[in-house]
């Protein structure tokens, strides 16, 4: 009995082991809003959209910048100017009028302004702020401006519009002005060295219809160092002062 049971044994130990499938499912995610359209009361190609005689003329300035065959490649200044007559973001109306006014196929505008953030695809409120978080600004308290933010506008959440339309808020990533953060960008206005208080303020301006003034909020100019002038305190020497030409 022994024994046969030890031959059952080293029987088994000697099949090779059975692989196991694992089956992995991805979680199903929503930015297929992001890349698909689906026709809304708001936006569907049946609401017309055509540049304004405005538009329309700096449109045709913009293309003659290309060769005749290569108009194509103003694809991204048209949808921007289309966006901005559009009130800030851009239809599927726009999109399909910038393609048939390039003479180009529609799904190689859909593909420009599925894949550049700068263009909205949905309706955006009157003042568009857009609070950077990317590593300097984060670093210097860029979450607390975008709680203040958020706050200061009823509790409207990240990516959301306030229920008046009047504000639409969004994180973003570099807005290129890292020596001054943190920093917000209201429309195409940046707003730097901000702090809770100094954010609060620029808020209460726009929710007043008033624009602020923009740039730094620390009584800086540019990005001069905020601790004062560190070097080059004196005057630099220039050609001759320091050497005597030598004419011999």
């Amino acid at each position: 009995m022994f024994a046969g049971r030890l031959a059952r044994q080293l029987a088994a130990a000697a099949k090779p082991a059975r692989s196991v499938r694992r089956i992995s499912t991805t979680p199903a995610r929503k930015s297929d809003a992001l890349f698909i359209h689906r026709d809304t009361p708001y936006n569907n190609p049946k609401i017309p959209f055509k540049f304004n005689e405005e538009n329309l003329k700096r449109a045709e300035e913009i293309i003659s910048h290309y060769p005749p065959q290569y108009k194509k490649a103003a694809v991204i200044p048209l949808l921007d100017l289309a966006q901005r007559q559009n009130k800030g973001w851009t239809s599927i109306s726009v999109m399909n009028y910038v393609a048939n006014f390039l003479e180009m196929p529609p799904m190689r505008v859909y593909e420009v302004a599925t894949f550049y953030t700068m263009f909205n695809r949905e309706p955006i409120g009157e003042n568009f702020v857009q609070v950077c978080t990317t590593t300097p600004c984060m670093l210097r308290g860029a979450y607390d401006i975008l709680d203040t933010v958020c706050k200061e506008l009823g509790d409207v959440k990240v990516g959301g519009t306030t229920k008046d339309g009047k504000f639409t808020v969004i994180e973003v990533e570099c807005q290129g002005a890292c020596s001054n953060a943190p920093m917000l960008v209201v429309g195409d206005d940046f707003y730097e060295d901000l702090t809770p208080e100094t954010t609060k303020k620029i808020l209460a301006a726009f929710k007043k219809g008033e624009k602020p003034k923009p740039g730094p909020q620390s009584g800086r100019q540019t990005s001069e160092n905020s601790a004062g002038l560190t070097a080059l305190t004196e005057k630099p020497y220039g050609p001759g002062e320091h050497c005597t030409p030598d004419f011999a």
